[in-house]
């Protein structure tokens, strides 16, 4: 889930806790533009304070309004929708011809909220049902295929860390690589048997493992959310844990490095079991090449990338070759 919906959780189950009336939509629905992706969470409080956003617009605003007067939805869940005509789509800030529908749920200690963030904070995925007659909330086991769903009597919303990346190396590029891939969901492993590099490890929220990276990768299980960026610079790791990445579902593998150094490591690949479709899926060098230098900078490339892939979009090279060697020559 996306790590600003996390918060709206945290934040609902605090303001339930200490004993404030809570309203909690979820975006179920779109139709035409909609600024939100399905699954889009803000919780209201009685006093209109608001964590999270359905729209970036009016829509947040129209609802504070109705929760402070007391009249949204005030024993179960309901739906409502914003933006059916056009003139409501242009009142509530919306893109042109844009509709949203929204599960309006009123939370209590018994919304589960509570049993859900623990869970989601101990990396499980987890899907909450509500029933949209009664208000209960059951909350089990997900699989990452699972979407939202919604059928008009029950909601099922999955949460969790549905993406994982796997860094090796744990220098300073890793650092700020896995904090910005945290912030965009992915859960986060470092792999780096060196001592010297591991024992400095302390980016919170990131598992460190001392292993053997083709070990890692192994256990790692990898599949279609899952993504490998190596970083160590030392072919003799980078390369072990790329043996193994390329022959998984992994959606993203990349390895740090100049073209000419990425193009030695794919004559280094094809002498092992690696077929050329495989070593093709390798992104080397690793990141969208925006001619970034520093640590932070080629973070952003590699994310960029990653988000690219994972969206489907075809992301091209720049210019010549001669200019994309230039443009990428830090990463």
């Amino acid at each position: 889930m996306d790590s600003v919906d996390l918060q709206v959780l945290k934040s609902a189950r605090d303001w339930v806790e200490s004993g404030r009336r809570v309203v909690m939509a979820t975006v179920v629905r779109t139709w035409g533009s909609a600024p939100r992706p399905i699954g889009a969470l803000t919780a209201i409080r009685d006093d209109g304070m608001v964590a999270g956003s359905v729209s970036g617009g009016c829509v947040e605003d129209d609802m504070i309004l109705q929760v402070r007067s007391g009249e949204l939805v005030k024993d179960k869940p309901a739906t409502t929708q914003y933006g059916v005509s056009a003139e409501e789509a242009k009142r509530f800030g919306l893109p042109c011809g844009g509709t949203l529908e929204l599960v309006l749920e009123p939370l209590t200690i018994d919304s589960g909220l509570d049993e859900l963030l623990t869970r989601i904070e101990r990396h499980e995925l987890v899907m909450r049902k509500l029933d949209m007659k009664s208000g209960r909330v059951t909350i089990g086991p997900a699989r990452s295929t699972d979407p939202l769903s919604f059928d008009g009597a029950t909601l099922a919303t999955v949460h969790g860390p549905r993406w994982r990346l796997l860094i090796i190396g744990a220098g300073q590029l890793s650092t700020f690589l896995a904090q910005m891939a945290q912030g965009l969901d992915y859960q986060v492993t470092i792999c780096d048997p060196r001592e010297e590099y591991a024992d400095g490890w302390d980016i919170p929220g990131a598992a460190l493992k001392r292993g053997m990276p083709d070990d890692v990768v192994s256990e790692m299980n990898l599949d279609g959310h899952s993504a490998v960026v190596t970083l160590t610079h030392d072919p003799k790791l980078d390369d072990m844990a790329l043996l193994e990445a390329l022959k998984s579902p992994a959606f993203y593998v990349g390895a740090i490095g100049s073209r000419k150094n990425n193009d030695a490591r794919r004559q280094r690949l094809a002498e092992f079991d690696l077929s050329q479709d495989e070593i093709a899926r390798l992104h080397g060098p690793v990141g969208l090449k925006l001619g970034a230098k520093t640590p932070p900078e080629i973070a952003i490339a590699i994310l960029a990338e990653m988000t690219a892939i994972r969206n489907g979009v075809i992301v091209p090279e720049f210019g010549e070759p001669e200019k994309a060697i230039a443009a990428g020559c830090a990463i």
